[in-house]
């Protein structure tokens, strides 16, 4: 038999690496770090093994630790000390994640990116302002008599739209004013990078990047990060302001817009069963793409291996691998830590 192409010839040790299309390296990677206000001593997160929440004093240690790793680059998130319907400690000046990234910055050579959103700030845990009649619990809505108490279905929730879009910028301003090296909004409010674009630059952070959540999807991945952040809904979904899993073409216009409005990163979140939307945008846009290896991702992988399914190392690092391969520049990933010392 004569066989003339044999790609196995490139698959022997030498010559493996040096063909390689897709390499990982810790600077393609972000790693989330939980900041509460509410503790004084870390607090380990039980859906995901291996993360905490970590008090703001212990914000730049933390930090540190990702550092030590390789990884360059940290996304912030906040649990703050009260909640209320607008979600105003979100954009305090004394804020959980002000008071950390001006610690942060002050004290690492860290990258910093805050996330921007409601959803860990409001005692509703959804992702803006709601109407009145939406701001009221399932429960209350019943007692009241204002729903059947035999409904089976809850009342539509409504996200006042454009008054969110005035929360979100004031909060992308402060963490900037903090020493923010990028924002990131992941609200999925229309307007949400134009409205952002120009607080920041009219208040004189013209040089600070947007990091959109572009296409985000209204995921069942999301639940151990809620539990994380302390961001699950009271009641109701997101499903009116998240995208549908069922849509790809909607995406394209979603982060079609956010290019427009000034966005400088586009992500796509989550990661892993959105790959088809990742190399859509690769190919679409030049804009350096995101992708979020989201909580469910990790929780799911680590479970597996806890069972002695799976050898965690090797499908984080395979998994992480497809990411990039479909087209993602960035990686924000649980994993960042434990795979930037092996990459």
């Amino acid at each position: 038999m004569n066989i003339t192409q044999r790609p196995r010839r490139l698959r022997r040790d030498g010559i493996r690496s040096l063909v390689s299309e897709v390499s990982l390296s810790p600077s393609d990677l972000i790693a989330p770090v939980f900041v509460d206000a509410t503790t004084d001593e870390r607090q380990p997160i039980p859906s995901m093994p291996g993360h905490e929440r970590v008090p703001v004093e212990e914000a730049v240690a933390r930090v540190e630790e990702v550092r030590e790793t390789g990884v360059e680059a940290v996304i912030v998130f906040g649990i703050p000390e009260e909640k209320d319907a607008r979600g105003t400690r979100a954009f305090a000046d004394d804020g959980v994640v002000q008071r950390a990234v001006r610690a942060i910055t002050a004290e690492t050579d860290a990258y910093v990116i805050t996330d921007v959103c409601m959803c860990e700030y409001t005692d509703h845990g959804h992702c803006g302002v709601l109407t009145s009649e939406a701001s009221e619990s399932w429960e209350e809505l019943r007692s009241s008599g204002v729903i059947e108490e035999d409904a089976d279905e809850e009342p539509t929730l409504t996200v006042k739209n454009d008054e969110t879009l005035d929360l979100l910028t004031k909060t992308a301003v402060s963490h900037a004013a903090a020493g923010a090296d990028m924002v990131a909004p992941s609200s999925m409010t229309d307007g949400m990078v134009g409205a952002i674009r120009t607080g920041l630059d009219d208040s004189g952070h013209a040089d600070v990047p947007i990091m959109s959540y572009a296409a985000k999807y209204e995921s069942a991945f999301y639940g151990p990060f809620r539990d994380a952040a302390d961001g699950a809904p009271a009641f109701g979904d997101r499903r009116h302001y998240q995208m549908d899993p069922a849509n790809a073409r909607e995406a394209m216009r979603e982060v079609s817009l956010d290019v427009e409005q000034g966005a400088d990163v586009l992500m796509v979140k989550p990661a892993l069963p959105y790959l088809d939307v990742v190399s859509a945008v690769r190919r679409e846009f030049d804009h350096p793409v995101a992708a979020y290896n989201v909580s469910g991702e990790y929780a799911m992988l680590h479970a597996a291996a806890e069972k002695g399914w799976l050898d965690l190392e090797a499908v984080a690092h395979e998994s992480l691998l497809s990411i990039k391969r479909a087209g993602a520049d960035l990686i924000l990933t649980y994993f960042a830590e434990d795979l930037a010392p092996r990459l």
